[in-house]
C-alpha cells in the first residue's frame, strides 16, 4: 500500500482536491493563518467524526467519510439560515490508512465542498491510533439578513419538520447488522446514514419566512434535540401518521415489533432540519416549502405527548 511519507506530502494531496482561492479569503492555506474578509456577522460551528464512534471502515466508503464529516457542519449552518463560507480541517492519521484512502476521502469531502461553494482556508494534522476529522465552518447571513435560533418560539407554534425522521437510524441498524449488503434492502436508510444532505436551500427559505420563529438540525434524534429548541416552560404534542414517514422507517419498525413513530421520534443523524411557525404562517411555509411537514404542535406547559400518549424517555446522549 501506498504510505503518506510526510507531513509535506499530505499538504500535496490537500492542494489537488481543494483550491486556496475562494470568495472572501484574502490569503489562504500556506500561511502561519488565513485572512478573511468576514461580513459583520458569522455562525460558526465545530463537529467532530471520530472512527468506530461516528463512522465505521468496514462499512464507511473514504469518501463518504470526507463529504459526512462536512455536510454534519453544512447542516448546523443550514439550521441557522446562513450560507457556508469557508471551513478548517484537521486530521488525525493512523498509519493503516494509505494514501490511496487519503485520496479517496478528501476526494469526497472537495465534491462537497465545490457543490456549495466552500473553500477550505486551513487546518492541521496529527498522527493518532484511528481516523479523526475535526471540521469547523463558518457562515453569512442569507439574503434575508437574519439567523435563525434555537428557544424563540411560542406556545401555539406549530412544529414542522423538513427532512425524514429515523430513516438515518434505521441506516445504523442495517449496516451494523449486515455492512455494506445492507443496501440493497434498505437503499435510502443506508443513504440517510451515510451521505446525509446539508439543507441549506431549505434553511434559507425558513430565515425568509418572517414568522419562522426558530429553527435547529436533528442530529442526536428528535428526544434528545426537541427539548433544545423549545423555548423554557413549552412543551409539545407530537403526531405522525404513516405518510409522515418514510416508507422504510415503517417496513423496519414494523419488522421489529415497534412503534414506526417510536422510532421517527428517537431517531439520530437525521440532519432534518426542525422549526416552530405560528400556523398563520404556516401557509406561506408549505409554498416555499412543500415537502415540509407538520409534525406537532407547542404547549404552553412543560412535557410531550407522541400521538396523544405522555412520552418520557430520553435520546441519544455522547456521555450517557
Amino acid at each position: 500500500m501506498a504510505r503518506i511519507a510526510s507531513e509535506d506530502d499530505f499538504l500535496a494531496l490537500m492542494d489537488a482536491h481543494f483550491p486556496r482561492t475562494g470568495d472572501g479569503i484574502v490569503l489562504g492555506r500556506g500561511d502561519d493563518a488565513a485572512i478573511l474578509a468576514c461580513p459583520q456577522r458569522l455562525c460558526v460551528t465545530t463537529d467532530l467524526f471520530v472512527e468506530d464512534v461516528h463512522f465505521r471502515r468496514r462499512y464507511f466508503p473514504p469518501g463518504a467519510v470526507g463529504a459526512k464529516a462536512l455536510a454534519v457542519n453544512l447542516s448546523d449552518v443550514a439550521a441557522m439560515g446562513g450560507v457556508p463560507a469557508g471551513f478548517v480541517l484537521g486530521l488525525v492519521c493512523p498509519d493503516d490508512a494509505d494514501r490511496g484512502y487519503w485520496d479517496a476521502l478528501l476526494a469526497g469531502m472537495a465534491g462537497l465542498a465545490a457543490r456549495h461553494n466552500v473553500p477550505l482556508v486551513g487546518g492541521d494534522l496529527s498522527k493518532g491510533d484511528k481516523i479523526a476529522l475535526s471540521v469547523t465552518v463558518w457562515g453569512a447571513p442569507g439574503p434575508s439578513g437574519r439567523f435563525l435560533t434555537r428557544a424563540t418560539g411560542a406556545a401555539g407554534d406549530m412544529l414542522v419538520a423538513v427532512g425524514d425522521l429515523g430513516l438515518a437510524r434505521v441506516g445504523l441498524a442495517v449496516l451494523e447488522k449486515d455492512g455494506p449488503e445492507a443496501a440493497a434492502h434498505w437503499p435510502a436508510a443506508v443513504a440517510a446514514h451515510l451521505s446525509p444532505v446539508p439543507r441549506l436551500e431549505a434553511g434559507l427559505a425558513l430565515a425568509a419566512i418572517p414568522g419562522v420563529s426558530s429553527c435547529m438540525d436533528v442530529s442526536d434524534g428528535l428526544a434528545r434535540d426537541l427539548p433544545r429548541l423549545l423555548p423554557p416552560g413549552c412543551g409539545a404534542d407530537l403526531f405522525f401518521t404513516p405518510a409522515s414517514l418514510h416508507p422504510e422507517v415503517t417496513a423496519h419498525a414494523v419488522a421489529h415489533g415497534r412503534p414506526p413513530e417510536k422510532v421517527a421520534f428517537f431517531g439520530g443523524e437525521d440532519y432534518a432540519l426542525i422549526a416552530t411557525v405560528p400556523p398563520a404562517a404556516l401557509p406561506a411555509l408549505r409554498v416555499a416549502l412543500p415537502g415540509a411537514i407538520a409534525i406537532g404542535r407547542l404547549t404552553p406547559k412543560p412535557g410531550y405527548t407522541l400521538n396523544g400518549a405522555p412520552i418520557n424517555e430520553r435520546g441519544f446522549d455522547h456521555f450517557g
